[in-house]
């Protein structure tokens, strides 16, 4: 109780100077006054906020009947709201209205809501219920830890952000356990959801996403906030996406872990997706992606050449960029200058130039490439080409003595080559470019641990769905997915790369010079020996790495 309160209970004659001297007292001795005052039935903390809200001229709320789930908690932290013995219940703009007990400490908690960039209204509540809530608040953000599976007997790491160690507290440690079980599961990206009555954590494990935890919906702008402190973004700017990226350690000195942030706004708060760069380099190599024999030494062939144009293809999430960075660790040697602009750089590795682009400030992907013919170099990776300025750059860089490689998004290898021309880009110097394209999709591995053998299907759907009559010939057995402890009961663990490598042959080259469509182009390729998607991906049935029935939904373009 502060004294400011006293004088006004005894100005009011709820209180006699001689009580509120005893009280007074008490407060210098660091005792609970308002619980004392309570005890010894001068007053119910009902009838005190009942007077309060009349002397101050402050609305008065019944806390028993507010929604929790609207508690507004970026404003304030856990610690601020007990300490201050206060709780901010809604928001309407840049306004929060704000609960408390003792309207006297009107000026201090204005400091407070300036310091956090916003404004205060106060209601008044009855003290009993303000301690209900602020005890709901700290049980809430202890059950926040405990709901993934943290205790005090397990303890916490210690997580250091750019070798720095980060803040603790509730929603830090929340957001450290969450990254640490998606980097045991194996998944790619990390997504927190908010929506009007719920949020959700899901990971993106194998490429299907998978929800993890609920955390409590009050603590939404906190998650968002303390991530986006983690990436260095503008907490305070919540109307535009951003993006950001945050190298984390779990110990001092530990190998660090790069994820990628994106916010986006939504209707009930900031949805923020962290994808975990976290590729080991030691498998990035032909055989750990999943090329066939054959398919490795047609690329390495053709990426080892002294100049030309290599474009791998997928959608989004397909393996792309891993692709390429097999390419370049297989020719990154002293004897080479390699540089790459990216989008950002995913992967880093030694002995490579990489650059960002940062369209907002002009480094595009254009630009980059102009200057990188400026650096004497001998091998150049272009993350996308996503215009006809930067295509013709490109090209020209793989007409003059260099090296190329760069993506696009097309459903398979000759749409690539009707991209380009619907670009702009001329036939004659697509033809004279590029010499091989490779599409690719990823399929989920069977779990080797739970794979159980199945009864093959009729040889008449065999054959609908692309096997030969020499595959049926041979021995081999089909798999179906099971589930265990190892896999999480899914039946697939990890993912494995099916690819359609397409060299730009002289025939084909002649096709597109005489502006030929992608169909041409496609029955030149097959009848050429081109091991389409779906034969690929039968392939890896044969081998029993994964299931007819992933590659069918994988490949049905």
């Amino acid at each position: 109780m502060s004294s400011a309160l006293l004088r006004v209970l005894t100005q009011h004659h709820i209180l006699t100077p001689a009580q509120a001297e005893h009280y007074h007292q008490a407060a210098a001795e660091h005792q609970a006054v308002l619980p004392k005052l309570f005890a010894d039935g001068i007053i119910s903390p009902q009838d005190l906020a009942q007077r309060l809200a009349q002397i101050f001229h402050y609305p008065l709320l019944d806390l028993r009947d507010y929604d929790r789930s609207l508690l507004v908690k970026e404003v304030l932290s856990d610690e601020q709201m007990v300490q201050n013995r206060c709780v901010p219940l809604f928001r309407r703009g840049e306004t929060v209205c704000l609960a408390v007990s003792d309207p006297t400490q009107i000026r201090h908690l204005q400091k407070i809501a300036f310091a956090a960039g916003v404004a205060i209204d106060l209601v008044v509540v009855a003290d009993d219920q303000l301690s209900a809530l602020l005890d709901w608040i700290n049980q809430h953000s202890a059950a926040l830890l405990q709901e993934i599976g943290d205790s005090p007997e397990t303890g916490t790491q210690t997580l250091y952000i750019d070798n720095e160690e980060a803040e603790d507290g509730p929603i830090p440690r929340f957001i450290h356990k969450i990254l640490s079980n998606a980097l045991a599961a194996g998944a790619s990206d990390i997504h927190f959801e908010f929506y009007e009555h719920s949020a959700r954590i899901r990971f993106r494990i194998d490429g299907t996403l998978r929800e993890v935890v609920q955390p409590p919906l009050a603590v939404r702008h906190q998650l968002a906030s303390c991530i986006k402190v983690m990436a260095r973004l503008d907490i305070a700017e919540k109307r535009v996406p951003q993006d950001g990226r945050i190298r984390i350690a779990l110990q001092k000195n530990a190998a660090a872990i790069d994820f990628r942030v994106s916010t986006l706004p939504t209707v009930f708060g900031e949805k923020v997706v962290m994808r975990i760069l976290n590729t080991d380099i030691g498998r990035l190599n032909f055989a750990e992606l999943g090329l066939e024999p054959f398919q490795q030494t047609m690329l390495a062939d053709a990426v080892r050449r002294p100049y030309g144009m290599v474009l791998v293809t997928g959608p989004t999430g397909s393996g792309k960029t891993l692709t390429l960075y097999a390419c370049l660790k297989l020719l990154n040697t002293e004897g080479v200058n390699i540089a790459t602009a990216e989008d950002p750089a995913e992967i880093h590795l030694a002995g490579i130039n990489q650059v960002n682009v940062n369209d907002r400030q002009g480094l595009t992907f254009a630009a980059a490439l102009r200057a990188f013919l400026r650096q004497d170099p001998d091998i150049i990776m272009v993350g996308e080409i996503r215009d006809l300025e930067t295509a013709d750059i490109a090209i020209k860089a793989a007409q003059t003595g260099h090296m190329v490689f760069s993506t696009l998004h097309t459903n398979n290898a000759p749409a690539t080559l009707s991209r380009l021309l619907n670009m702009g880009v001329e036939p004659f110097n697509i033809a004279g470019s590029v010499s091989l394209i490779v599409a690719q999709r990823l399929v989920r591995r069977l779990c080797p641990d739970c794979k159980q053998p199945t009864e093959r299907p009729p040889e008449a759907v065999l054959r609908s769905l692309g096997f030969t009559d020499e595959d049926l010939q041979q021995n081999w057995q089909p798999y179906r997915p099971v589930g265990c402890d190892h896999c999480r009961g899914k039946g697939f663990k990890g993912r494995i790369g099916i690819f359609e490598l397409m060299p730009v042959s002289e025939t084909v080259q002649q096709i597109i010079l005489n502006n030929g469509t992608e169909t041409d182009m496609l029955n030149q390729a097959a009848r050429e020996g081109m091991t389409d998607l779906r034969r690929a991906g039968l392939l890896k049935v044969m081998q029993g790495l994964t299931s007819l029935e992933e590659v069918c939904a994988c490949t049905n373009d």
